[in-house]
């Protein structure tokens, strides 16, 4: 679909997320890393452990990784594929989000950059990697000031997700976010909505999409139908994924439900603790079937006759792109959703409701208008959304800005 690529080139890659990071199966920094990786040489690098994590009784994966580093217990530089190398900083960074007077914790943020540089530029001495480009993924904090300390030759602000209105992020996340993305070279982002967001500080803002692996989706057509659905009959409203008060909408969940006692809403993944002690546990046609292992998940929607998404209408999820659509339509299923500006480009394919009454009246169309050519055209939507247009997309947007006008030092091969 797309011609041009950057090849031959260093990239430097680093997020709110570590390379062992546990996120619900789902790591799309390492399918972009990959596609990356077929032309360039990659560097990923996990943030540094800060000081109350060091402090902490019980340390997840990632902290008691960093932490045998810096005891000189593992290598902290490892190649981990062809072109891909993985790097923990060597170095502990002050915790620092509790202070509340803006000048102090932009000082101390500083230092903290500073320390996470210092370590990046000991990686880059080791690998040789010369006139690179740095994609900062949503990291708001530990990458405010790596343009400035880096000196890249390309710095990229990639915007995946809206932190500053989630809890952590929202007070000095707020005024930061913008700065960042106002320094930047380009920005990017995996909706329109975020897109238009960027717009406002950067004019080399651009959509490059979401990629999503589906390759576990092939041949699942066939497979058995899983033991805990066996029991629940005909026709199954279903759900794949985390359920999250601050993102679904339990209302919703329960009118359906309500409305329409024949059909049977199953819903797979772990709960949060107001999805826990909700009223939905007692409503007989709801089916609660906890969290299941990655290979496991398509079976399950390959045996849904109607797949949904019944977000919340929120800052948070207003420009959220969900994987989730796309491994349903992968599957050819019938899918209503609630309708978002990030769910506009799946338009066409996935039946979009704006209220409740909506919502159930769409479930009842999905059963009645489902046909082979229609899920053939949901499984062609899917598959367009791969990594590798997504990958040609971003080097389209570094074409655009950075190397307009390329000297003989910094010009990208390209083809």
């Amino acid at each position: 679909m797309y011609t041009k690529h950057i090849e031959n080139r260093d990239f430097i890659i680093f997020g709110i997320q570590n390379w062992d990071a546990t996120i619900g199966g789902n790591h799309p920094r390492k399918s972009l890393i990959a596609e990356i990786a077929k032309r360039n040489r990659v560097l990923f690098v996990n943030t540094p452990i800060d000081s109350v994590s060091m402090l902490k009784k019980e340390k997840n994966a990632s902290e008691a990784t960093r932490i045998r580093v810096l005891n000189g217990l593992e290598d902290n530089l490892v190649q981990i594929g062809e072109n891909v190398w993985n790097y923990y900083p060597n170095t502990v960074i002050a915790s620092i989000n509790w202070i509340r007077i803006r000048f102090i914790f932009n000082i101390l943020n500083w230092i903290n950059n500073w320390k996470f540089a210092r370590e990046i530029k000991k990686a880059l001495q080791s690998l040789n990697f010369k006139n690179y480009i740095i994609i900062n993924d949503n990291e708001i904090f530990r990458g405010f000031y790596l343009k400035e300390l880096l000196k890249p030759n390309c710095y990229i602000y990639y915007m995946r997700d809206f932190l500053t209105h989630q809890g952590y992020w929202s007070f000095h996340g707020s005024s930061l976010e913008p700065t960042l993305i106002m320094k930047a070279d380009l920005a990017v982002a995996n909706s329109h909505y975020y897109t238009d967001y960027l717009k406002k500080f950067n004019p080399n803002a651009f959509f490059v999409g979401q990629g999503c692996d589906l390759s576990r989706f092939n041949g699942v057509e066939a497979s058995e139908i899983p033991t805990d659905l066996l029991p629940i009959s005909k026709p199954i409203i279903g759900y794949v994924g985390n359920l999250r008060s601050a993102r679904l909408d339990l209302s919703l969940i329960e009118s359906i439900a309500t409305s329409v006692p024949d059909w049977n809403i199953v819903l797979v993944g772990p709960e949060d603790q107001v999805f826990e002690k909700s009223n939905l546990h007692q409503l007989p046609n709801i089916y609660f079937l906890k969290e299941k292992s990655l290979p496991d998940l398509p079976a399950y929607i390959q045996h849904f006759d109607v797949c949904i998404n019944p977000q919340q209408v929120n800052p948070i999820t207003e420009g959220n792109y969900p994987l989730k659509i796309d491994e349903y339509l992968a599957l050819g299923k019938p899918v209503v959703a609630t309708y978002t500006e990030a769910m506009k480009l799946f338009a066409g394919h996935v039946y979009l409701a704006k209220n409740k009454e909506e919502f159930i009246q769409l479930i009842g169309k999905a059963f009645q208008e489902n046909s082979v050519d229609l899920s053939n055209s949901r499984k062609a939507l899917a598959a367009s959304h791969s990594w590798e247009n997504t990958v040609a997309l971003l080097y389209q947007s570094i074409l655009k800005t950075t190397f307009t006008k390329p000297t003989a030092a910094t010009l990208p091969t390209t083809y």
